[in-house]
C-alpha cells in the first residue's frame, strides 16, 4: 500500500530540545505554513472572546520568568550560542481551571488546520489529537535531562539547579496538559512516527530527517 502523502507535520518539543526552531525551519523547507500561536486565536474567534480567555486553556508564562522573579531579577532572555533556545522554549502549558467548550475549541481547531494541509503545527498537543488522520507525520523533539538542564543553566544565567528545577516543572506541566486535554497518562515514544534526539542531532540535521521523511 502506498504510504498516503504527507500533508501536516506535527512536532512536539521537550523544554530546551529546540523543537520551535526546529518547526519554523522545517516549514520553510517543505514550504508549509507555519503555526502555533494562530490556533489560539481562531479558537478565540469561533469564542467570540479574546485570545488571552481562550490561551488560559493552556497558559502559557515563561519559566525563566517565574525564576527570575523569584530571585527579584528582571526577566530577559539572553542570546543562545546552541542555535537551541528561544523565548518559546521556556514555555510550558498550565492548566488552569477553565470551560471544558474552550479546550474543545482548540482541538476543533487544530483538526480544521490539519484538514488544509502543507502546514507544520507546533506544539497544541497535535499529535495526540491528529493520531488517527492520514498524512500526518508525527514528531517528537527531545533531549536527555543532562543536556537540557545544560541549555536552560547557560542560556538562563542560572546555576544546574535552578536549571533543573525548571526542566521538571516544565516536564511535570506537560504531562498534567497531555493527561488534562486528551486523557494521555504517559507521552510514549511509540505515538510519534519519528523521535529526534538533539543531544546528537543539530538543527540542521533534525530539519533535514524530518523532510526526507515527510517527502517520501
Amino acid at each position: 500500500m502506498k504510504k498516503p502523502e504527507t500533508r501536516v507535520v506535527c512536532i512536539s518539543r521537550t523544554v530546551a530540545a529546540g523543537g520551535e526552531r526546529i518547526a519554523r525551519m522545517v516549514a520553510r523547507r517543505l514550504e508549509y505554513r507555519y503555526v502555533d500561536d494562530e490556533i489560539i486565536v481562531k479558537a478565540a474567534e469561533r469564542a467570540n472572546v479574546d485570545p488571552s480567555v481562550v490561551a488560559s486553556a493552556e497558559r502559557r508564562r515563561p519559566l525563566l520568568d517565574r525564576i527570575l522573579d523569584a530571585l527579584a531579577t528582571p526577566g530577559f532572555y539572553p542570546p543562545d550560542p546552541s542555535g537551541l533556545l528561544d523565548t518559546a522554549t521556556f514555555a510550558a502549558p498550565q492548566i488552569l481551571s477553565i470551560p471544558d467548550t474552550y479546550r474543545e475549541l482548540i482541538r476543533e481547531v487544530v483538526r480544521d488546520t490539519a484538514e488544509q494541509g502543507s502546514v507544520v503545527i507546533l506544539a497544541h498537543a497535535a499529535s495526540i489529537e491528529l493520531a488517527q488522520a492520514e498524512g500526518v507525520l508525527r514528531v517528537l523533539v527531545t533531549a536527555s535531562e543532562e543536556t537540557r538542564t545544560a541549555r536552560l543553566a547557560a542560556a538562563g544565567d542560572m546555576d544546574l539547579k535552578q536549571a533543573r528545577a525548571a526542566m521538571k516543572e516544565s516536564d511535570a506541566e506537560r504531562t498534567n496538559y497531555f493527561r488534562e486535554f486528551h486523557g494521555v497518562k504517559d507521552e510514549a515514544p511509540t505515538r510519534y512516527d519519528l523521535v529526534l534526539n538533539t543531544d546528537r542531532l543539530d538543527l540542521v540535521s533534525s530539519v533535514e530527517a524530518i523532510a526526507v521523511i515527510a517527502q517520501s
